[in-house]
């Protein structure tokens, strides 16, 4: 019975290794290279999906880059015209203030000008009229002096004298 038990542990044995080894190949055939092709494609698409992630991040931190150094510009733009507008502003301010006293010394020029010749209108105005005065004076008292022919005659020969010494 033990030859017996013993033939049959090893029949037994004998067989499972048989199947095993059956078992193997028909794994190998059937499951095991699709297995192994399903996990290296599972593998091969990680793979380029982390590339794909990879490039994704680098390309998202060129396009975060290219955003800073256009808000960067575009700040310096922004700073730029500010200060062009703040010049200009200056520049005008200072154009009015200049065109402003420049008109006002022009306007003064003016009024000086007006004023001086109206002075002079008046002064001339003002001697015709006691150039008049002064000759309706005279007039009035050279006829009553020159009434009689001895008192014109005096008269000429005085006006003479000074007109000579002068």
């Amino acid at each position: 019975m033990e030859k017996l038990i013993n033939d049959f542990s090893f029949g037994l044995f004998f067989w499972q290794v048989i199947l095993f080894v059956l078992l193997l190949i028909l794994l190998k055939k059937f499951a095991w290279e699709p297995i192994l092709t399903a996990i290296n494609d599972r593998e091969e698409g990680i793979k380029n999906a982390l590339i794909s992630a990879e490039e994704a991040k680098k390309e998202m931190q060129n396009i975060q880059a290219d955003n800073e150094r256009i808000l960067k510009e575009a700040r310096a733009e922004r700073d730029g015209m500010v200060k062009d507008a703040r010049i200009i502003k200056e520049k005008m301010l200072v154009d009015a203030k200049e065109e402003s006293k420049a008109e006002a010394t022009k306007i003064i020029a003016q009024a000086q000008a007006a004023i001086e010749s109206e002075k002079q209108a008046a002064i001339v105005d003002l001697k015709n009229q006691v150039a008049e005065l002064s000759i309706g004076i005279a007039e009035k008292v050279i006829r009553k002096e020159l009434a009689n022919d001895k008192e014109q005659s005096k008269l000429v020969a005085e006006l003479l004298k000074e007109v000579t010494i002068s």
